[in-house]
Parts: C-alpha cells; structure tokens; sequence
C-alpha cells in the first residue's frame, strides 16, 4: 500500500514526501480501502474539460452513493496520460504520463493534505512558506516528486516554489506514486483553476470555493479517480456507475465501454495557460 504523505519537521523545516510505487489490483488499494471518493472524469484522453463527482459509502462493501450534483473541472493542457503504476490499464495507442507533457496522470490515488496560503483549522494541513515549499520536478534529483527546502533541494535543482504561486492558495496534495528513473511525473494536485477551459501543466483544478469544499471532504481521507468516461469499465465492480454529462461526450449510463485495443482517443486539446 502507498505510504502516506508524512510531515517532517527538523531544524525549523517541514517537508512532504510523496508516496512510494504499489503495483496495480483489481481495485487499486488507494480506492479498496476509502469510504469516500472524488470521480474525475474526461470524455477521452486528450480533453482538458472534466467533471467531478463526490462519492461516500458506509464500508468497503457497501455501494457508493453519489453527494452532491457533477461540477465542472479542468485537468492538463494535453488531457490525461496513464500514471505511474496504471500501465496495464491502458487501452492501444493511449498515452502514458511523463514528466513535463502537460498531461493529468490518470488513476486512483489517494487524496492527501490541504495547503494553502493561509493557515486552517484542518487536520495536516501545509502553510505554503518562502524558501520551505519547493516542489521538486527536477528527474536528477533524489527529492523528485517531493516538497523540500531550498536549502535541501540544492540551488540548481528544478521545482515549483509553490508559495509564489497564485493558484495554490487552497489546494490538495495527491499521493501521486514516484517513478524517477521513468520521468513519470511529479507535483500532482487539486488547486484552483485560472478558467473553466484553461488546462493545466498536469493537475487538477477547480473554482476556488470547490476546492475548500473539497479540501473539508477528503480532510478524513479519500481517493480520487481520475479516468475518461470510456474507461470506467477497466475498474468494474470498483467505481460507481455513473450517466455521462454532454460534456463527457454522451448522455447514456456508463457500464462497460472498453476501447478496442487499436484505438487511438480523439477531442479537443486545449491551447497551454
């Protein structure tokens, strides 16, 4: 199972380090055991346009039971790619996530801490600061995929200082599995978006008053799915059914909808923020 992202505290610095890889079950371990879940869902590969549902459910066994209406969101600039530990998942010619393509990592995951600019009465949650919050997406380094010091992290390594970031004033950390030799990418999030059809460089995001809300939902623990609509199959007996939006590219109920092995997705792709 992914290790959760722990805060370390030493010589007046935190750090936050990212899960480690777990192999692909039948239903993802992040997704087995959580009784709530947030479902992000594309109409295919390539889109940046996205809907997000909030599920919970009495246990492990019971149904999920959707909260809430689907709300819009937005996810990377060049749409979805499979992520780290989700290559069995894929379907022909689908992409896989790498570092720097701009693409959403699709999966399961586990939803971690709240941050954000300003400190919260939520349990875990990160205070962004200068010199303290480095992202670092830099593949040479040893601290890719994690948060670190500048000090740490070392001058010439590569990262997102997110303190100085305006659309990560409230966001949340996804446990996005590391894989450097693979340049499989790092830094994944929710954090607010910039526009409803502004992509992101591989997040995802939403308005800023549904990320608070989301920030409240997963506080306890949760997952998040991230998937096109066509894909939900691949996780049957995992994932809620749910009846496609128009902008999911279909009206009808989703039950079981595998691509044919030569298929390659097609929609829209989105110019970069």
């Amino acid at each position: 199972m992914r290790r959760a992202i722990s805060s370390i505290f030493a010589a007046g610095a935190w750090v936050v380090q990212f899960g480690v890889p777990a192999g692909a079950a039948e239903c993802p371990a992040a997704l087995a055991s959580s009784l709530r879940l947030a479902l992000v869902t594309t109409s295919d590969m390539r889109t940046t346009v996205a809907q997000i549902r909030r599920y919970v459910r009495a246990s492990t066994s019971a149904p999920w039971v959707q909260e809430g209406a689907s709300e819009p969101a937005v996810v990377g600039t060049a749409g979805l790619g499979w992520g780290a530990t989700f290559d069995s998942f894929r379907f022909g010619s689908e992409p896989l996530k790498v570092e720097g393509d701009r693409r959403t990592p699709a999966g399961v995951f586990s939803l971690r801490a709240s941050f954000g600019f300003a400190p919260s009465a939520l349990a875990g949650h990160v205070l962004l600061q200068p010199g303290k919050s480095l992202c670092v997406d830099d593949p040479s380094s040893l601290h890719y995929n994690s948060i670190q010091t500048r000090v740490v992290a070392g001058a010439g390594t590569s990262g997102e200082e997110m303190w100085r970031i305006p659309v990560y004033r409230s966001g949340i950390f996804i446990n996005y599995p590391t894989d450097r030799a693979r340049r499989r990418g790092s830094c994944v999030f929710v954090h607010i978006w910039r526009s409803p059809t502004n992509g992101t460089a591989g997040c995802i995001a939403l308005p800023e008053a549904r990320v608070k809300a989301l920030q409240s939902f997963s506080s306890s623990g949760a997952a998040i799915a991230i998937l096109p609509v066509r894909s939900l199959a691949r996780f049957q007996g995992c994932l809620p059914t749910i009846t496609a939006s128009a902008s999911e590219g279909s009206t009808r109920t989703v039950t079981d909808s595998k691509l044919p092995e030569n298929s390659a997705p097609t929609g829209t792709v989105h110019s970069p923020r």
